[in-house]
C-alpha cells in the first residue's frame, strides 16, 4: 500500500473513531485525558468502585464507568521507560528522585536528618567484558582511540557520543553472548550476594564478629539498575552506615569508627569476592563475577572542589531509573516466536538482536531445563534481565507506594474542597472491581490528541 493510501485508511479510521462520540461524551474524554497529563499508553478499565462510611454501612459515593464514553476509564499507565511513556516515566523520575533524596538530606519521609552526617557512599559495580567493543567518549566527553591493540580486533576511531557503532562487538563471531546474557539473568542474585559480602568484609575490617557487627552497625542502601551500551547491566547504589537500634524503622547515627573509609574499603573487596558458578554451556565465561571498575565516591553536602553532593546523586540515580531500552537498543517490549526474525526493523540494534535471540534460544524448557528459573524467553527483550530497576533496603527512606500515597491523598483533599468528592471525618471502606478492557489510543484519539495543545507538566 502507498504512502497516500495508507494515511487515507488512518483517515477513515479515525474518523469512524470519533464518529461514535457525542458531544457530551466527547467533552467528558477530553476531561479524561486532561486528567492522564500527557499519559502515552492510558490503560482502560471497566467495573465500578462504592465508598462506605465503615460505622454505618452508608454509601458516600459510588462510581461506575458505564457512564463514561465507551464505558470505560482511563487511567496512567504508571510505565518507568522513558521510551515508553515520557509522562509516566518522568513521574517515576520524580518519585525515585525524592526517596533517595530522603535518603540522603533526612528531615522529610520520616526520615531524621541526622542522616545527613552518616558515612555514605555513591558505588557503581559493573559486568566483566565478555569480548571488545566499539568504546565511546568518557565521563569528560573525550573520546580516546577506540581499540589500537597489537593482538586480536583492532579499532583506531574516535567515536564521538551519538555513533551508532558504540557498545557493538568489535567481532561478533568471538563474543561470548551466552555469557552476556547469563550474566544479566543472575546479575540480582549477584547484587544480593554483594550484600552478604559487605556485612561480613566490614565486620573484619573492624575486627569484629559479623555478630557483633551486625548488633552495631546497619548497612542500608538505594540501588538502580542501568543498561550499558553494550547490553549489559550495572548498578549504581547509594550505601550508608546507620547505627543499630532495637526498633528497624529507627535510624541512628553509627560508630565512630564506622567511617567512609571502612566502608569503601569493604566495598571493593567484596565485589572482588563475588562469585557465581555459571551454567556449563560450552561458553567461555565460566565463573558470574563483577567486573575490575569498581567505582566508589563519598557523598557531601556540596559539588564545592569536585565533591559529590547529595543533590547530585538523587538526581543520577533517579535518572539511570528511567532508562532502559533507549541506553541498550534493545526493545521496551516482550516478544513473541515471530518476532525474532523482525528484531532490527522493530529498532533493535545487530547486537541487540543476538543477544535476544540467544536469551530465546537458551529459554527453550527442552534444550536447557536447568535454565527454566530464568525465564529467560519471558525478559528476552531486557536481554535476560529480569530484576527490579530500582530497590532499598527496609530503613534506607520511605517507599514508592508511600510517596505515591501521598500524591493520592493530596488530590483527594483538592476534590473535597471542589465538592467533588464527599467530605467526612469518619472511617471509609472502599469496596471495587475492575476489569482490564486494554490500552492506548485509537487511531480517531490519537489524531484528535496530537491536534490538541501539549500536555502541561506532568503533576508531582
Amino acid at each position: 500500500m502507498s504512502d497516500a493510501g495508507a494515511l487515507a485508511e488512518l483517515a477513515g479510521s479515525a474518523v469512524r473513531d470519533l464518529a461514535r462520540y457525542s458531544s457530551t461524551n466527547l467533552t467528558r474524554w477530553l476531561d479524561q485525558v486532561h486528567r492522564l497529563h500527557g499519559c502515552a499508553e492510558p490503560v482502560r478499565l471497566v467495573g465500578e468502585s462504592i465508598t462506605l462510611d465503615a460505622a454505618s454501612g452508608e454509601v458516600l459515593n459510588h462510581y461506575r464507568t458505564d457512564t463514561e464514553p465507551h464505558g470505560q476509564l482511563l487511567i496512567r499507565c504508571g510505565n518507568r521507560r522513558a521510551s515508553r511513556c515520557p509522562s509516566c516515566s518522568e513521574l517515576y523520575r520524580r518519585d525515585t528522585y525524592h526517596l533517595i533524596r530522603a535518603g540522603l538530606l533526612g528531615g522529610t519521609k520520616g526520615v531524621p536528618s541526622t542522616v545527613r552526617t552518616h558515612p555514605k557512599v555513591f558505588a557503581t559495580l559493573t559486568a566483566p567484558s565478555f569480548g571488545p567493543v566499539h568504546r565511546g567518549p568518557d565521563k569528560d566527553g573525550i573520546a580516546p582511540v577506540c581499540h589500537p591493540r597489537r593482538s586480536g580486533p583492532v579499532c583506531f576511531e574516535r567515536h564521538q557520543a551519538g555513533d551508532s557503532r558504540i557498545g557493538q562487538p568489535l567481532d561478533p563471531d568471538t563474543y561470548d553472548y551466552v555469557g552476556h546474557v547469563l550474566w544479566n539473568a543472575h546479575a540480582g542474585d549477584l547484587w544480593r550476594r554483594f550484600t552478604v559480602y559487605l556485612r561480613r568484609h566490614l565486620a573484619a575490617s573492624a575486627g569484629m564478629t559479623q555478630r557483633a557487627f551486625n548488633e552495631a552497625v546497619r548497612v542500608s542502601f538505594a540501588k538502580v539498575a542501568e543498561y550499558q551500551a553494550r547490553g549489559v547491566v550495572h548498578f549504581h547504589a547509594v550505601i550508608r552506615l546507620d547505627g543499630r537500634t532495637t526498633d528497624p524503622a529507627d535510624v541512628e547515627m553509627p560508630p565512630e569508627w564506622a567511617t567512609v573509609q571502612l566502608l569503601d574499603s569493604a566495598i571493593r573487596s567484596a565485589a572482588a569476592a563475588v562469585k557465581l558458578e555459571a551454567p556449563q554451556l560450552g561458553q567461555p565465561t565460566e565463573h558470574l563475577v563483577w567486573g575490575r571498575q569498581v567505582d566508589v565516591k563519598p557523598i557531601h553536602g556540596s559539588d564545592l572542589d569536585g565533591e559529590l553532593s547529595e543533590q547530585a546523586v538523587a538526581g543520577y540515580i533517579a535518572k539511570y531509573a528511567t532508562k532502559a531500552a533507549e541506553a541498550s537498543g534493545t526493545l521496551d517490549r516482550r516478544i513473541r516466536d515471530h518476532d525474532l526474525t523482525h528484531l532490527q526493523e522493530r529498532g533493535a540494534t545487530p547486537h541487540a538482536a543476538r543477544l535476544i535471540r540467544t536469551a530465546w534460544r537458551l529459554g527453550h524448557p527442552q534444550s536447557h531445563p536447568e535454565l527454566t528459573g530464568l525465564r529467560l524467553r519471558k525478559w528476552a527483550h531486557m536481554l535476560g534481565f529480569r530484576g527490579h530497576f530500582s530497590t532499598r533496603s527496609r530503613a534506607y527512606s520511605t517507599t514508592l507506594g508511600a510517596i505515591r500515597q501521598e500524591r493520592t491523598d493530596y488530590r483527594h483533599d483538592q476534590l473535597r474542597v471542589a465538592g467533588l468528592l464527599p467530605e467526612t471525618d469518619a472511617s471509609t471502606l472502599v469496596l471495587a472491581h475492575w476489569t482490564f478492557a486494554g490500552q492506548g489510543y485509537s487511531p480517531g484519539e490519537s489524531l484528535l490528541i496530537d491536534s490538541l495543545d501539549p500536555p502541561k507538566e506532568v503533576v508531582p
